[in-house]
């Protein structure tokens, strides 16, 4: 074996997977994580440092289109591999494994890629020399570390459609920067004071965030003063394809799986594990497990300062809160209280004499614009993800705050 063919099967054993997860795909993306701890691959959070990029499920033209932008700005050596179910996943990322030593397919691959990114202009249509309109894929800013407000990195989603009183076409009346990116524009704050307010989206390809939720927040600062929210591929679209087949403990894996995204978030690395060895016992019908999964969360939960430090004061919402915003009595309190809440019941469910999941009421996501409002971007994710949305997986309309 050459030094070359030696390093590369060195490095398949590391690879890195950046995941684009579909509408109502969730299970596909569980199954996915499992089978990527197993190889010892780690998940990418940025196209620059990923080796391969994995679709689970089919998406619509939306996000088909937001795929294709991400596998342009993955360097090489790179494979793409879509997984359209949960017993897909084995064979593409076998596949994939395969794809990789390929050394010819490399150097197709190489010489057929464009040597300078294209921006589409927001109906994906490049001008004759290649260039377009700018539109947003910046990161959000946020940091690879583990306190409140800190995300383990990401690729956040880009514009979809046009935005009320934001144009990703011409930006006409914007100051622009070279290669026609949008600069912040000025606005009034609180104080009559002008600030500059930045136009940022979160999602839909970001991590421990709902699939296919696009949030577009209006900055001042670091602080957001407007959002609107809209769901790709939601006219008319659902997740592209069938949704996998339903699992006996998925509605409790998949809380499990939310309360997993927010402790992700809030960098409480350990009760991560905890909340994930619990699903991913729970959706291969290991009980005893998952009890022991969810005993060692809560005992974490319990005596954990830094989750305290992190979501105390996080979106604190009272009775009237919960009123005005049509929420369920479950999201009562502040982040704290209800991944207290969350634990809880995942411990009475798994812990009783069966696994009938508990009756919730789902959280509307016309109320997401209203509550991130006022909140720092950072406070914003944890936020999101302490109100236990539902996956999407069918037409929504949009909301705006």
């Amino acid at each position: 074996m050459g030094l070359t063919r030696m390093l590369a099967h060195l490095a398949i054993r590391t690879a890195r997977v950046l995941i684009v997860e579909a509408p109502g795909q969730w299970l596909t993306r569980a199954e996915l994580e499992q089978q990527m701890l197993r190889r010892g691959w780690r998940a990418a959070w940025t196209p620059a440092e990923a080796d391969v990029l994995v679709v689970c499920g089919v998406p619509g033209p939306e996000l088909g289109e937001l795929v294709e932008r991400l596998w342009e700005q993955m360097p090489g050596p790179r494979v793409r591999a879509d997984v359209p179910s949960p017993t897909a996943v084995g064979g593409a990322l076998d596949a994939a494994a395969s794809l990789l030593l390929d050394t010819p397919y490399h150097r197709m691959d190489a010489q057929a890629r464009a040597r300078e990114p294209q921006i589409p202009d927001d109906h994906g249509q490049m001008d004759p020399e290649g260039h377009g309109h700018h539109q947003d894929m910046g990161h959000e800013g946020m940091d690879h570390g583990g306190h409140e407000g800190m995300d383990h990195g990401g690729h956040e989603g880009m514009d979809h459609g046009d935005h009320e009183g934001m144009d990703h076409g011409d930006h006409e009346g914007m100051d622009m920067a070279p290669a026609g990116i949008a600069l912040a524009q000025g606005g009034q704050d609180r104080d009559g004071l002008e600030m500059d307010v930045l136009h940022l989206p979160l999602g839909p390809v970001l991590p421990f965030w709902p699939a296919g939720l696009v949030l577009l927040c209006s900055l001042q600062g670091d602080v957001v003063v407007d959002a609107e929210a809209s769901i790709v591929d939601a006219s008319g679209q659902t997740s592209g394809g069938s949704e996998p087949e339903a699992h006996p403990a998925s509605a409790t894996a998949l809380r499990c799986d939310g309360v997993m995204a927010l402790l992700a978030i809030a960098g409480a690395g350990h009760a991560t594990t905890c909340a994930r060895h619990a699903r991913d016992a729970l959706l291969r019908g290991d009980q005893p497990a998952a009890r022991e999964a969810i005993e060692a969360l809560h005992r974490t939960v319990r005596k954990s300062w830094l989750l305290r430090w992190s979501l105390r004061g996080v979106l604190p919402l009272d009775q009237s809160d919960l009123a005005r915003h049509d929420l369920p009595k479950g999201c009562r309190g502040d982040a704290h209280d209800r991944l207290s809440s969350m634990v809880e019941g995942l411990r009475a469910e798994i812990g009783g004499a069966g696994l009938a999941p508990a009756v919730t009421d789902a959280v509307p996501w016309e109320a997401v614009p209203q509550l991130v409002v006022g909140l720092e971007l950072a406070t914003a994710r944890l936020a999101v993800a302490s109100l236990g949305l539902e996956p999407f997986a069918a037409t929504q309309g949009v909301g705006h705050a």
